[in-house]
């Protein structure tokens, strides 16, 4: 890995956590703050809305200014919302923090993943994003399992105090390790927003939001589906989702090469099929624990799989505004977060089993591996094909 992705990867592995420790310290805050898990529930949904509303404003209100200087100001909010967490005295503050928290997440990724791209080797631009997103799969493999059993043990405002520790190190980094990169040509609001009258940009942002929604259904509610359905132990959450974690970093690995090797979109399909068939196993056989483990590790794999070849079919998709694109698909992808956690919970609301959730997800899954089709069929007219697109369709 070059060292200039490091300060990347690790804002990653901060947002990772931040993001996903909320589904293995759920029951833990929900007792500890008197509320029924569905209601703490909506604080996955409100740092995904924070991620919606940030993405775009912030890379906007920082479009002319140099890209080091933007993940830096990101870094820095990360770091100092998360600290707010520590200190939250109840449920409304927590949730506010946890919207503030989410503001910096879409802008750092949209900027880190074009300064990722302009760093890459031609020809292995997904490859190189890919290192950015494998700080949020090293996070599901040590920091969500490690926060989660912080949080189990001893309280769960602690493992707050390790995100901001973490955002602390990713500023440091970035300053000591991330080269200049030109800010290019200034560019006025206005034509930043002409991405937005792109048909196929919206068809792109429906597939993330809709397509991920799947993933969120599932891992929203991990914590009791593996406790109530599965009849694990609570201890033994964190090492599960650590199973989750290594899915995850094999996925991402593996998705970015075939995103390079075919196309971004093709992966795109495959994977949301692939993870429609995953779910409905984990909705019929979570019950054996042996079959749970399994899926837990399949699930996580399908799931960051999709992450970089989504991202490259944005970049492909917005030429000459790549930042607000990929920005706008980190604001896509937790759309589907808040729509997963909201939809995924209204099974269980219904006195469903905590199994319910998955066939949810299996629906948002399908419906997105639909919208790639429908992407596939009208792209050629406005992505360049790649060569091994252009020799899977001969």
């Amino acid at each position: 890995m070059k060292l200039s992705l490091l300060p990347l990867a690790l804002g990653g592995l901060t947002i990772g956590i931040t993001e996903f420790v909320m589904m293995g310290l759920l029951p833990d805050i929900a007792q500890d703050l008197k509320i029924s898990i569905p209601t703490a529930g909506h604080l996955i949904s409100a740092y995904a809305i924070g991620v919606v509303v940030g993405a775009p404003l912030l890379v906007i209100a920082g479009r002319n200014y140099p890209p080091k200087k933007m993940l830096l100001a990101m870094a820095a909010m990360l770091t100092v919302f998360n600290a707010l967490s520590i200190i939250a005295p109840g449920y409304n503050l927590l949730l506010v923090s946890r919207f503030l928290s989410g503001l910096p997440h879409g802008a750092f990724f949209g900027v880190g993943a074009v300064v990722a791209s302009r760093l890459a080797v031609k020809g292995k631009e997904a490859q190189s994003v890919a290192v950015m997103f494998s700080g949020l799969t090293v996070a599901n493999v040590v920091g969500v399992p490690l926060g989660t059993y912080i949080g189990h043990n001893f309280t769960w405002r602690y493992t707050f105090v390790i995100i901001a520790i973490i955002g602390l190190i990713t500023f440091i980094s970035l300053i000591a390790y991330l080269p200049k990169i030109e800010t290019g040509k200034t560019t006025n609001i206005k034509t930043q927003l002409t991405f937005f009258s792109k048909p196929q940009a919206w068809l792109v942002m429906f597939i993330t939001a809709i397509g991920c929604g799947g993933l969120f259904c599932w891992i929203s509610y991990i914590a009791p589906l593996l406790t109530d359905i599965s009849g694990f132990d609570a201890e033994n959450v964190p090492y599960i989702l650590m199973l989750a974690g290594v899915g995850m970093v094999a996925g991402n690995l593996v998705g970015a090469r075939l995103a390079d090797k075919f196309s971004p979109a093709h992966t795109v399909f495959a994977v949301l099929i692939g993870m429609g068939a995953i779910l409905t196993g984990v909705y019929f056989l979570s019950a054996n624990q042996y079959l749970s483990l399994t899926l837990v590790f399949l699930t996580g794999f399908t799931a960051f799989a999709l992450i970089a070849p989504v991202q490259m079919m944005m970049i492909q998709t917005a030429k000459g505004a790549e930042m607000i694109a990929s920005a706008a698909i980190q604001a896509s992808f937790n759309i589907g977060n808040a729509l997963g956690a909201f939809l995924g919970g209204l099974p269980i609301v219904y006195g469903y089993s905590y199994a319910a959730p998955n066939l949810v997800g299996v629906g948002m899954a399908l419906i997105g591996a639909l919208a790639t089709v429908v992407f596939i069929k009208t792209a050629q007219g406005f992505v360049p094909l790649t060569a091994g697109e252009k020799a899977m369709m001969h």
